[in-house]
């Protein structure tokens, strides 16, 4: 989210930053040409005054032309900026340099015939720094009404250029500061604003772990998100409190129920002695007793290991599959079966007494369900960050169908409900391996058969 949230605010930024800076550059540039035009509307104002005596060609003299003359040549001497009084016909009065005349286009004759009509030429179209423009301002000599002369001035622009860009780059360093400290507001922001959100999100995972102790701290963020994480708490705080009770409950019953059954089945065996040796329906009637007795311990293991939390160890999973494979040996044996385990030493971090419970769910399962003659392979192997236990058989295996649904609680294929077992033992399994950070899946072994994979990983908790 922060990596959507941030880019969003740069850009809202940088777009407030833009349309600052740029009118404040344009202004700037605007300002500068404009001094620069105010200062040569003075100039050719004082070469007006000093020229309209020396137009005159009644009054005029030699040493009026001549101080005009001097003022114009001194004048290019000092700034290097063009300048001339100029008669109707384009006579120059005087000039400086001496050599600069009137050309026959361009923004001098056209700042020259706009003056002849007795007005100041317009102000000349504004100059940018990559442009290498001039600034020409003309203005007309006026006696008695008429227009005797137009003083003409022609500016290079090269150093108001470089006023203008070095105006630019303050600027632009002040809006690039300006830019770093509102990316620096805009972490801090999001920081804060998504802070609450990432707690909640790793409360969350914590939670769905089987951690349901873990709570949202409520200390910062916005009061919408603080809002938020209270009430998450206290739903958080609900659901421990129902599946406490729940589990209690199983718990319970599976407990109170163990006796009543226990003296039942007790009464069942009395009853067996008065009648016929061999009677079929006392006998279907101590299965179904002892059945459900299977069913209540199942019941009351379960109920322990969704509540029992994990005693995690640093544990070798290569001979604590061993073990389990020697301790199995003999039942498999004693119905046909090989049991065969390759299992190299490998280290990883579970609960030893929950992963054996597990492994011997499995086991057991994968032993009742092979055929005669027929063998289950336990291998044990190490692959990035978690360690692998595969349990293979070559029974009868299960469809997809049935792949999808193995392990929930209860559940029998339809196929095996002549072969004894409650449905728990691999819902137990599962609830043992996840309270320590496991996994148990399932999948076809070829060319027949059932592959039950359990993980664990090598890391521990605090990693």
């Amino acid at each position: 989210m922060r990596t959507r949230l941030l880019p969003l605010l740069i850009v809202l930024m940088a777009a407030v930053l833009l349309a600052l800076g740029v009118p404040l550059g344009i202004s700037l540039a605007s300002a500068q040409q404009q001094n620069v035009v105010v200062d040569r509307i003075d100039d050719t104002a004082y070469f007006a005054a000093i020229a309209r005596p020396a137009a005159d060609v009644t009054t005029g003299s030699r040493d009026d032309l001549r101080i005009l003359s001097r003022e114009l040549e001194s004048y290019y001497d000092v700034y290097g900026i063009r300048a001339g009084v100029f008669l109707p016909n384009d006579t120059p009065l005087a000039n400086g340099p001496t050599t600069w005349f009137l050309p026959e286009t361009g923004e001098v004759r056209d700042a020259f015939e706009e003056s002849l009509l007795s007005r100041r030429s317009h102000d000349p179209k504004q100059v940018w720094p990559w442009q290498r423009g001039r600034l020409v301002v003309a203005s007309p000599v006026i006696r008695d009404g008429d227009v005797v002369a137009v003083v003409v001035t022609d500016s290079p622009t090269g150093e108001m250029r470089s006023r203008i860009l070095n105006g630019w780059l303050i600027i632009a360093g002040g809006l690039t500061a300006a830019m770093l400290v509102a990316v620096g507001a805009a972490l801090r922001l999001t920081g804060w604003v998504l802070r609450p959100v990432r707690v909640l999100d790793v409360t969350t995972h914590e939670i769905a772990s089987g951690r349901l102790k873990s709570r949202v701290a409520v200390a910062s963020g916005p009061p919408e998100l603080r809002r938020l994480a209270r009430s998450f708490n206290e739903m958080a705080d609900n659901v421990e409190d129902v599946l406490e009770q729940q589990r209690a409950f199983v718990a319970d019953a599976s407990h109170q129920l163990r006796n009543p059954l226990a003296a039942l089945l007790l009464r069942i065996e009395l009853l067996a002695f008065e009648l016929p040796e061999g009677n079929q329906e006392i006998a279907s009637v101590q299965a179904e007793g002892k059945r459900l007795a299977q069913v209540l311990d199942d019941l009351l293991d379960l109920a322990l290991a969704e509540h029992t939390a994990a005693d995690l160890r640093l544990t070798d999973v290569g001979a604590l599959a061993a073990e389990r494979v020697a301790a199995w040996a003999p039942t498999a044996e004693a119905k046909g079966v090989r049991l065969v385990g390759n299992c190299p030493p490998t280290t990883a971090w579970a609960d030893p007494v929950a992963l054996s419970s597990a492994l011997d769910a499995v086991i057991d399962n994968a032993v009742k369900f092979t055929p005669e003659d027929e063998s289950v392979e336990v291998s044990v192997t190490s692959v990035g960050a978690m360690s692998t236990i595969e349990v293979a058989d070559n029974g009868p295996g299960l469809t997809d169908e049935e792949i999808a649904r193995v392990g929930d609680r209860f559940w029998r294929s339809g196929r095996h409900q002549n072969i004894k077992g409650s449905g728990l033992g691999l819902s137990i399994s599962r609830a043992l391996l996840s309270a320590g950070g496991g996994t148990i899946s399932y999948g076809h072994h070829e060319p027949q058969g059932l592959r039950v994979t359990v993980t664990v990983p090598r890391s521990g908790p605090s990693a």
